[in-house]
């Protein structure tokens, strides 16, 4: 189900909690919602539909991928680069890393280690910010 997308600072800065399979639910709202915003939008957190669960959704080569419970594992290659985020207004300046490797589970909840790059990489970032509850 499509989702209003949350505003709210005081909610978005919250850190996560972990996600277990009783939230499989969420992960399609955040799908649906991520579908809904794709001529604006390439990922996006639970956070960001009002729900404060470690789960992120990814546009990687032309596909949403949702990640539940991701930790950047290794990261390489910092650079400054100004993002905008579809919770906030405007953009800002903030350090991202070229190369990054991932731990997640996929929807079955197994558990996955994946290397990812460039622009796709910035936006995990961007995403498991949010889950830490950080805001650029």
């Amino acid at each position: 189900m499509i989702k209003p997308i949350n505003k709210d600072r005081m909610s978005l800065s919250i850190p996560s909690e972990p996600s277990t399979k009783a939230d499989l639910p969420i992960v399609t709202d955040l799908l649906d919602t991520l579908a809904d915003h794709k001529k604006d939008c390439v990922g996006m957190a639970a956070n960001m539909i009002g729900v404060n669960k470690q789960i992120i959704a990814v546009n990687v080569d032309m596909i949403n991928v949702p990640m539940i419970n991701p930790k950047i594992v290794n990261k390489t290659k910092p650079y400054d680069v100004k993002e905008g985020c579809l919770s906030l207004t405007g953009e800002r300046e903030t350090t991202r890393y070229e190369e990054i490797e991932v731990s997640f589970e996929d929807m079955n909840f197994k558990r996955h280690t994946q290397k990812f790059n460039g622009f796709v990489a910035e936006i995990i970032q961007h995403e498991i910010d949010h889950l830490a509850g950080i805001l650029i």
